[in-house]
């Protein structure tokens, strides 16, 4: 699906009819999946395989949702996303497997110029001016926790086991096992063996941590 510059990093016309084609469909297959609630789960996971790039087995999405092309998202197997997710899948975007979301979290792709008239028209090579951006990928590892109102931008990776804190915009790449937060966001502290719910019975109560 992704031509002439997604992909690539480069520019690009967002308005290409075929372009469009995708955008309405995915938007209308958002709206028949906000219609549906969490007691049609077959019906919700069929409109879920017909928007997504790649969904994989036990993803539940609670909705609603807003996909903007859809078929450039993979989703990997395990994963829980809260209400209200927003994704604006210009470009690649691959959440991993085991992975939880918060509520109102938001993946954009899409860049555009930094320079008001070059954001409004630039000259494409055959001569003709048009309103062009680009994107850059968004990739999520395996684990990770995206907590509440957290906002992924184009271009970043966060690393398997994350956890970014609620209300982050996520500006740069997060190594793995890191704690990050804050806007922008950024490395707290790595997250370790002492973190387990084990040293904090005032938390665990009766329960009991799974040794691996």
């Amino acid at each position: 699906m992704l031509e002439n510059g997604n992909e690539s990093g480069m520019m690009y016309l967002p308005g290409e009819p075929w372009r469009n084609e995708i955008k309405k469909r995915t938007h209308a297959l958002n709206q028949k999946y906000n219609a549906l609630t969490e007691f049609e789960p077959e019906e919700r996971k069929k409109v879920l395989t017909e928007i997504l790039g790649e969904l994989n087995e036990n993803v539940n999405l609670l909705g609603p949702i807003r996909f903007h092309y859809g078929v450039h998202t993979k989703i990997g197997k395990n994963t829980f996303i809260n209400f209200n997710f927003t994704c604006q899948d210009d470009t690649y975007v691959t959440i991993g497997e085991n992975c939880d979301f918060g509520p109102n979290v938001t993946i954009v792709t899409a860049m555009h110029p930094m320079i008001p008239s070059e954001r409004k028209l630039l000259k494409c090579p055959d001569g003709e001016k048009r309103r062009l951006c680009y994107a850059k990928p968004v990739n999520v590892g395996n684990k990770c926790w995206i907590c509440a109102n957290v906002t992924i931008l184009p271009g970043v990776s966060i690393g398997e086991g994350c956890v970014i804190g609620a209300g982050s915009v996520v500006t740069r790449d997060i190594p793995a096992n890191s704690f990050a937060a804050g806007n922008p966001c950024r490395v707290i502290r790595e997250i370790t063996e002492k973190d387990s719910l084990k040293y904090h019975p005032e938390i665990l109560g009766d329960c009991e941590v799974i040794e691996k």
